[in-house]
């Protein structure tokens, strides 16, 4: 018999959750107070249903942009006033300006004021109690592992780190020939004919299987698993796990069976769904190209005080198919920043100048690449061109570096709102990572996902 489980929430879940509850919760509020005040704006009759359905869209939609759903934000009481708070006042202005949906603006200012602070009164309510109550060690999930002894430090970090509340309080050692003996300060060690009784005794929700030696499996290990797994217990693989915790490719642990873990997105190759994007990104980019046209002006006068030499700046970058072809900019750099050589860009690069590094935080000197993208050189979404000196020289080092080429680069993508500037050839085996887990996952959902991080990047001055 298994033992009662600790409750715990999944990350998808827990963002399913936010949301119904966030909708729950303002019906609710509406709810009651069309009990107390007979007003358009409270009212959810049958006849005005599609009130109430688009207060919550905005919410919905402006909750994206302002990070409620981000999981780490959603756990910390400062940042959930912040979110929400931004979140409620632009979904309610949007609201109430939204001709014939929204009922007609009041006379009495105050039904405004009361039915503002009711959304956002609600929405704090529940949210402050999910920070208190939910998101707490108490809902944390056991997990076990089995796999190589020293292994076993990369591999908790690299999942406790995303999830705090994933926690991995020991780990069976598969590898038999290891007879090296050193001790982990925060994981416990447990001898393969101990697995059962830990797993009983410990509340253990998943058994985590990362062994890269097949022959650390041994035939009692291996029955001990099959007798957990008929018990109900879960068990998985850790480059799944990894992928859905991090949604990146762990390629650093699936070596020469890269294949069998990576199967492309059928989307790479739906005809509508890339006739779809290409329709979105012909609009974008001639709306982008607009706003390019008004911001150059601006730029050039500020560019004469501030960033002094040419206005454009173009650079060789490695498109679909390891095509070269030439990136348009704002230059952000001083005049020959790389005569002695190419190399990567870095936080605080003293090469930027100061302008430049207001045009990089806001992404104002990306708008150029609009021209990139109607001449079919990039997507408005896609993995960030790299320059062929450091394509061919991070190449040699990463397998499935050039893997990224299989789709057009993009302005923006997952690794540049999931990760900062690739400062070295770790941090661009990091990026590697969240680029192939859009290429394997790009759908609609995920570029609309993309969309959103990116205009809080730019919200919140986040470019690098």
């Amino acid at each position: 018999m298994q033992t009662n489980k600790k409750m715990h929430f999944e990350i998808s879940e827990r963002k399913v959750l936010l949301r119904l509850f966030d909708i729950a919760f303002i019906l609710l509020a509406l709810y009651l107070m069309d009990m107390f005040f007979y007003y358009p704006y409270f009212n959810l009759d049958n006849a005005h249903y599609f009130r109430p359905v688009l207060l919550i869209v905005y919410l919905s939609g402006f909750g994206a942009i302002f990070e409620m759903y981000n999981l780490q934000i959603a756990s910390n009481q400062f940042q959930i006033l912040r979110s929400v708070t931004l979140t409620v006042t632009t979904a309610t202005l949007v609201y109430l300006f939204t001709p014939i949906l929204s009922p007609e603006l009041p006379k009495q200012r105050l039904i405004i004021l009361i039915f503002y602070f009711t959304i956002l009164g609600a929405l704090l309510l529940w949210r402050f109690f999910y920070v208190f109550f939910l998101a707490t060690h108490r809902f944390s999930q056991n997990v076990i592992l089995i796999c190589n002894k020293h292994q076993a430090d990369e591999l908790v970090l690299g999942l406790e780190n995303v999830d705090p509340h994933y926690k991995i309080i020991g780990f069976v050692n598969s590898d038999f020939l290891d007879k090296q003996d050193f001790s982990l300060n925060y994981i416990k060690e447990i001898e393969k004919d101990n697995l059962l009784n830990f797993v009983r005794e410990n509340n253990i929700s998943e058994i985590i299987i990362a062994s890269q030696k097949t022959e650390g499996i041994t035939a009692d290990l291996y029955q001990d698993l099959l007798h957990l797994l008929e018990s109900g217990n879960i068990i998985r693989e850790y480059t799944q796990v990894y992928e859905s915790k991090t949604q990146r490719i762990p390629v650093q642990y699936i070596a020469r069976d890269f294949y069998r873990f990576f199967p492309f997105s059928r989307s790479n190759n739906n005809k509508l769904y890339l006739l779809l994007v290409g329709f979105i990104e012909l609009v974008f980019s001639l709306v982008g190209l607009v706003f390019c046209a008004f911001f150059i002006p601006l730029i050039f006068i500020f560019n004469s005080f501030w960033n002094k030499g040419p206005l454009f700046y173009t650079q060789e970058r490695v498109g679909k198919n390891g095509k070269v072809f030439q990136i348009y900019k704002f230059r952000t750099m001083v005049e020959n920043s790389e005569s002695n050589g190419a190399v990567f860009a870095k936080s605080n690069d003293k090469r930027i100048t100061p302008f430049g590094k207001f045009m990089r935080k806001t992404r104002i000197d990306e708008f150029p690449q609009f021209i990139n993208v109607l001449k079919g050189d990039m997507a408005i979404i896609g993995p960030r061109p790299e320059r062929p000196f450091f394509v061919k020289e991070i190449a040699e080092i990463m397998p499935f570096y050039e893997t990224r080429h299989v789709i057009k680069p993009g302005l923006t993508g997952w690794a540049q709102v999931n990760y900062s500037y690739g400062e070295s050839i770790e941090e661009s085996l990091i990026k590697l990572q969240y680029d192939l887990y859009y290429i394997k996952h790009r759908s609609i959902f995920l570029d609309l996902s993309i969309t959103f991080k990116t205009i809080t990047t730019v919200l919140f001055y986040r470019g690098q």
